[in-house]
């Protein structure tokens, strides 16, 4: 019988491991940068428009419509500003870390035989270590 199961990728720490991933930070937290400066620019655009387009902006609805929009680029920039934050916290990790340190760097999935005497829990756990894309082990149960 075959069974689906969870692969957890290891990756040794080493320098150039350490680099791709403070590049691979630092250009998400350029892109969150760049999409919050865009959510301020659109967000006065749709309230300039909004005011420009009623013949009295005083008017109770207009100041309605303002204020929805207000409220959704708020809720946007509490969003991303979350994100960036979650972004900086793991690349003060990611300095942190020391060399040849192992790292859980994700999951794959893959399927495998199993048959009656199999230690089912040994099966499952299968974890692939690699040191800068390279293979150097695979650890079951």
């Amino acid at each position: 019988m075959s069974i689906k199961r969870s692969i957890t990728i290891r990756a040794v720490v080493t320098p150039a491991w350490k680099e791709e991933a403070e590049r691979e930070l630092s250009a998400g937290i350029s892109t969150t940068d760049q999409q919050l400066a865009q959510l301020e620019q659109e967000g006065q655009q749709v309230v300039d428009d909004v005011r420009r387009q009623s013949a009295n902006p005083l008017d109770p609805r207009v100041q309605e419509q303002v204020a929805q929009v207000q409220q959704q680029v708020a809720a946007k920039r509490a969003e991303l500003e979350e994100q960036k934050r979650n972004l900086l916290q793991q690349q003060a990790q990611v300095r942190d870390l020391e060399m040849e340190q192992i790292v859980d760097q994700g999951q794959l999935e893959s399927f495998c035989d199993i048959q009656v005497g199999d230690n089912l829990v040994s099966k499952m756990q299968v974890a692939v270590v690699v040191r800068d894309g390279v293979i150097e082990s695979i650890e079951q149960g």
